[in-house]
């Protein structure tokens, strides 16, 4: 059974967080002189002068709307990369924990447990870059505190079946996290409406992919009321700016532009699969939920190297494990989609 007392770090559970000026009144005031801000700021830079709502409960608010999860369940990261850092900080006691990934996968899980001195086990996925099953139980030590899922995964582009996932979250103990940041360009269901079922979930979301917004570096994480807590105890006090809130705040108000780009990127998607695969180097192209192919080339550092030289700039993944003679490739405009085929076409064989 999981027990979640068991997994947060001793030192976390004890840790008294820092508390802002704005931490320690309720209700609304109009003169503040509680954090030894610039009274004046600057005159071209209106209202930057005060420090940002430590919480971004305004942001929060409009996030609970659109994802109709409650304010209590959601964090908000400097980019998913810092909710990955904080989850290593509250779980993962160094040079004692565990943690499983599942490459081929997204790098930061391993880049964040080597910063924070965490063990790290690699269970890679099938030939069909799915979840292994059996290996993953096998796998599972005493000390293995989390699993990370990447689902649509990076690089691969595919969904992970939905069954396999419900199935490490029902058997594992310990804190099983889903990132999510390619959902919006799938068919799949987010694990976001499954918060109560699974109280060791956490589901990993940003504005970075559908929301066009790569700029902002704003991640989110759904957990639990009490995982969440931990995790704003851990993090730095004023993490996300007041332009970054700001904008975010604007953005979160156009969905229906939103929603516009999610097809036009899925169906760009579609047709740029079809037209790759009618090019004579290209060998494969991987079925993808996101907004990129993983794609086969007979030779992809040569592919790679040609791009380059005409301005294009892929990602290689020919040494990563199953990407083998693969780059990955982000559907672009229609334009830049024209242009990288009649680059990739002109690249001898």
């Amino acid at each position: 059974m999981f027990n979640l007392d068991s997994i947060v770090r001793k030192n976390i559970k004890v840790l008294k967080p820092y508390s802002t000026a704005r931490d320690e009144f309720k209700g609304e005031a109009t003169i503040f002189l509680d954090a030894n801000e610039n009274s004046i700021g600057s005159s071209t830079l209106k209202w930057y002068n005060r420090y940002p709502d430590p919480f971004q409960l305004k942001v929060k608010d409009k996030i609970s709307s659109i994802k109709q999860v409650p304010i209590e369940n959601i964090f908000i990261g400097h980019g998913s990369d810092e909710a990955i850092d904080i989850i290593y900080r509250c779980f993962c006691e160094p040079g004692q924990d565990q943690v499983i990934i599942c490459p081929p996968t997204y790098g930061m899980y391993e880049v964040s447990a080597n910063i924070n001195n965490v063990d790290l086990k690699r269970i890679p996925l099938t030939k069909e870059f799915q979840l292994d099953l059996p290996a993953l139980e096998e796998a599972i030590e005493i000390n293995t505190k989390i699993i990370w899922i990447c689902s649509p995964n990076n690089p691969s582009g595919n969904s992970l079946n939905r069954v396999d996932i419900e199935m490490v979250l029902n058997n594992f103990d310990g804190i099983v996290v889903i990132d999510e940041a390619y959902v919006n360009f799938s068919r799949q269901r987010s694990f976001v409406s499954d918060l109560k079922e699974y109280p060791n979930l956490i589901v990993m979301q940003t504005l970075s992919k559908a929301w066009g917004l790569a700029a902002l570096r704003l991640g989110m994480a759904f957990a639990s009321t009490e995982i969440v807590g931990y995790m704003n105890k851990v993090k730095p006090p004023y993490n996300i700016s007041q332009p970054v809130q700001t904008i975010a705040l604007e953005a979160l108000e156009e969905i229906g532009q939103v929603n516009d780009m999610i097809i036009f990127l899925v169906e760009a998607r579609k047709q740029l699969e079809i037209d790759l695969l009618e090019l004579d180097q290209v060998t494969k192209v991987y079925p993808s939920d996101a907004n990129f192919l993983l794609v086969q080339f007979s030779d992809a550092k040569k592919m790679y190297h040609h791009l380059l030289s005409l301005g294009i700039v892929a990602r290689d993944r020919s040494n990563v494990l199953l990407c083998e003679e693969c780059l990955r490739i982000t559907v672009g405009t229609e334009k830049e989609n024209d242009s990288l085929l009649s680059a990739i076409s002109t690249c001898p064989i």
